[in-house]
């Protein structure tokens, strides 16, 4: 990609579509890395001999590690400018030690011997963690920086076409390795299924490639050239980012905007609140609930201890906790395709209906997908045909992909809604900081669910998953019921506009 050696004028070029597919490229396999942290890390960590009810703590790592990341490489891509770039020294160094921890984790078992388990997996999936969180940050201004104002909606397009491309394909790996490729995905107890380590090992191999591809196929432009294109003076910047404000005034000028927040942030922060507390707990706890409610494993062999005393798992037993496993890559793929599909129709049904009406009704079907985890219990083998292979799993197994329908809707509604509500009542000035702001909805609640949810499994549930999957489902409707008390000005006096009665 080539930039102006000008800064006369003050529009961006217009880049061709390849130019923006190579800008976003690495979104696919960023999101690969994700896929399959969000599908195997439970079922790594329980491998290793991780208690059921302490997953919830690993977990903690990643909303700490996007809280803590994600503001302070915001900042820091924002003054940095050398010969790689402004964004991509972010991108290219994320990506690598992502892609190193990505190889390490399923391997914790070679320092297990000297280190407890939780030690291990906590350090390599807050290191992964925090490493997509310095790649995906830069990536999203990267795309902001590159692409004109009237290829905005198609820079944005694409990005999404490859990070549920990512999605589905990280996913579904472990699950086409084993039922096509023929790797073995039944585990022994301290090491980890070969099928997952196999997946673990190419998510690494397409991470480093896409980020590679997207940072040697794309120039970004120089400090003088970019401030021309936004109409800035690039000294007066260079100027005011010399100046060091001491920690203590920056903190107080930080907590004087988060005391004056408009009040619709605080509405939808209970939204938000009760939506990602069973986001993460869907996260932390899909692998064992269907493990347990649909291939029928007993809840004690998701006790190291009990485990240890029996001599290791029985055969039939890590040969349907490695079918489990699979099959939420599965599951959370079909999530993913039903997410696209209604994002597609999100925007109409908004505007035809109202934003509160849709976000809501989304909200309220992903909660009974989630309540819908205790309807699925039919251990009927059944033959499935998945068109690239023919795989035999319980009948309850298969009726879980009509619990995804619900999730992906609501999925998509969380991913759009609460911020087509927040941006019209924003001030212009200071939209940015407090959609950085808005991203604390996001990570205090997972927070929370980490700390609380592995004690309700544990001493309210008896370690039976499935359970804590509808505690989930119950919060999400609470979500859902919450969307009545968020004053939407913009939808509110567009309708007052039209002459009719306000909801």
């Amino acid at each position: 990609m080539t930039t102006s050696n000008t800064s006369t004028t003050s529009q961006k070029p217009h880049l061709s579509f390849w130019q923006i597919w190579n800008v976003s490229f690495g979104f696919l396999g960023v999101q690969i890395g994700f896929a399959l942290q969000n599908g195997n890390v439970s079922r790594i960590l329980s491998d290793l001999g991780a208690d059921l009810s302490s997953l919830s703590l690993f977990w903690l790592a990643a909303p700490i590690m996007g809280l803590l990341v994600q503001p302070i490489v915001g900042a820091l891509s924002d003054r940095t400018w050398n010969s790689m770039g402004r964004r991509l020294p972010f991108v290219f160094g994320g990506a690598l030690v992502a892609a190193t921890a990505m190889i390490l984790l399923p391997n914790a078992s070679m320092v297990v011997a000297f280190i407890p388990p939780i030690i291990v997996g906590l350090l390599i999936f807050a290191i992964k963690d925090a490493a997509f969180n310095v790649t995906f940050q830069p990536f999203r201004s990267l795309v902001a920086d590159m692409v004109p104002a009237e290829q905005r909606n198609l820079g944005y397009s694409v990005q999404t076409l490859l990070i549920n491309m990512g999605a589905v394909v990280g996913s579904i790996l472990p699950f086409v390795l084993t039922n096509v490729i023929g790797l073995d995905n039944a585990s022994v107890q301290g090491k980890v299924a070969p099928s997952v380590i196999w997946a673990f090992y190419i998510g690494a191999t397409v991470l480093l490639g896409s980020v590679l591809w997207t940072v040697f196929r794309t120039k970004e432009y120089k400090p003088e050239d970019y401030y021309a294109y936004q109409n800035l003076d690039a000294e007066k910047i260079k100027q005011e980012q010399s100046v060091r404000k001491p920690l203590s005034e920056r903190l107080a000028g930080f907590w004087i905007l988060f005391k004056e927040m408009p009040m619709i942030m605080k509405q939808l922060a209970i939204v938000q609140f009760f939506s990602w507390f069973a986001l993460f707990i869907m996260w932390t706890y899909t692998p064992a609930a269907i493990t347990q409610h649909a291939w029928g494993v007993a809840v004690d062999w998701f006790n190291p201890a009990y485990i240890a005393k029996m001599g290791g798992l029985p055969d039939s037993v890590a040969v349907a906790k490695g079918a489990a496993g699979d099959w939420v890559g599965i599951l959370y793929a079909a999530q993913a395709l039903f997410a696209v599909l209604f994002a597609i129709l999100l925007t109409k049904l908004a505007n035809t209906f109202g934003r509160k009406t849709v976000y809501s009704l989304s909200l309220v079907a992903g909660g009974l997908g989630y309540l819908s985890f205790i309807l699925f219990q039919d251990p009927t083998i059944t033959q499935v045909n998945l068109l690239i292979t023919e795989v035999r799993v319980p009948q309850g197994a298969i009726g879980l992909v009509w619990s995804m329908l619900g999730i992906g809707m609501a999925w998509a509604a969380i991913l759009s809604m609460p911020y087509a509500i927040l941006a019209g009542a924003l001030p212009a000035d200071k939209t940015g900081v407090y959609m950085g702001i808005f991203n604390f909805t996001i990570a205090a609640p997972q927070i929370v669910s980490g700390l609380v949810s592995g004690w309700i499994l544990n001493h309210i549930f008896d370690n039976n998953a499935v359970y804590i999957i509808m505690l989930a489902g119950t919060s999400m409707i609470l979500a859902a019921l919450s969307v009545y008390f968020v004053k939407d000005g913009v939808e509110e006096k567009s309708v007052m506009v039209k002459g009719e009665v306000t909801a």
